[in-house]
């Protein structure tokens, strides 16, 4: 086996987490870089010393989310069809449109988002089960919603991204983790940084409406009965955000 194969798997999750499905992985002795093809067109680098990896990738314009494909919700009539008098449709009403709270005895849905401080939803006691998880990615949480559909008995997902994700270009954190670890937690630098190269590639995601949208689709097939619903909480706002789908 080639010496860098399981650093390029590494790097190839990576960048499937960010949104970049496409990838043609090239091994390479050690390169100080890896650059991947932007879609509007040159190249964007990021540093692979510690992956030992070149990752070619080619993505499709229409991959890539813009922020003119979030719908702001600021009546009743700006909520799509599919989400009205269901859970969600409740909780953009709740929470955007100060809808009075009604009273739960169980859980309607499930909420998987951001471990963000910034984020504060405006919803009722019981209302909801809530997973919290870097960048909204839910899945390493997979058992905790499979419980909250099988036990909690909930028909819907919100999966709700936010801006300023902490979670998107995780990698160019890599110095500042490490230091952290070293001060704040009196971990040895080498642990630290192997820490970091292990799991930064399964937290990383891409763009944070790009990330919400795929994570969505992917949640769709596993629990094909559910309704599930990709979100955007602005954090400049803190209001949430329909995302466009097509």
């Amino acid at each position: 086996m080639h010496p860098t194969s399981g650093r390029l798997r590494d790097l190839q999750a990576f960048f499937w987490l960010r949104g970049f499905p496409a990838l043609n992985l090239k091994q390479s002795p050690c390169p100080p870089t890896v650059r991947w093809r932007k879609p509007l067109g040159g190249f964007a680098i990021i540093t692979a010393n510690d992956l030992c990896a070149i990752a070619l990738i080619s993505v499709c314009p229409r991959e890539m989310i813009k922020m003119n494909q979030l719908l702001a919700v600021k009546t009743t009539k700006d909520i799509f069809p599919e989400y009205k008098d269901t859970p969600v449709g409740h909780l953009l009403e709740y929470h955007n449109l100060n809808r009075p709270f009604d009273t739960y005895t169980k859980a309607q849905l499930l909420i998987g988002m951001c471990m963000d401080n910034r984020k504060h939803l405006q919803i009722p006691d019981n209302f909801s089960f809530i997973i919290r998880s870097g960048g909204a990615n839910l899945r390493y949480s997979e058992f905790k919603v499979s419980y909250a559909i099988a036990v909690g008995g909930v028909k819907s997902i919100a999966l709700i991204g936010h801006s300023q994700c902490g979670m998107v270009n995780l990698i160019e954190r890599k110095e500042v983790f490490i230091q952290g670890l070293v001060d704040n937690a009196g971990w040895q630098r080498e642990l630290a940084e192997e820490h970091f190269v292990q799991f930064a590639p399964m937290f990383e995601i891409g763009n944070e409406s790009g990330f919400v949208l795929s994570e969505a689709k992917r949640l769709r097939l596993r629990y094909p009965k559910i309704q599930v619903a990709p979100l955007l909480y602005q954090v400049e706002d803190n209001l949430l955000y329909l995302i466009q789908e097509n």
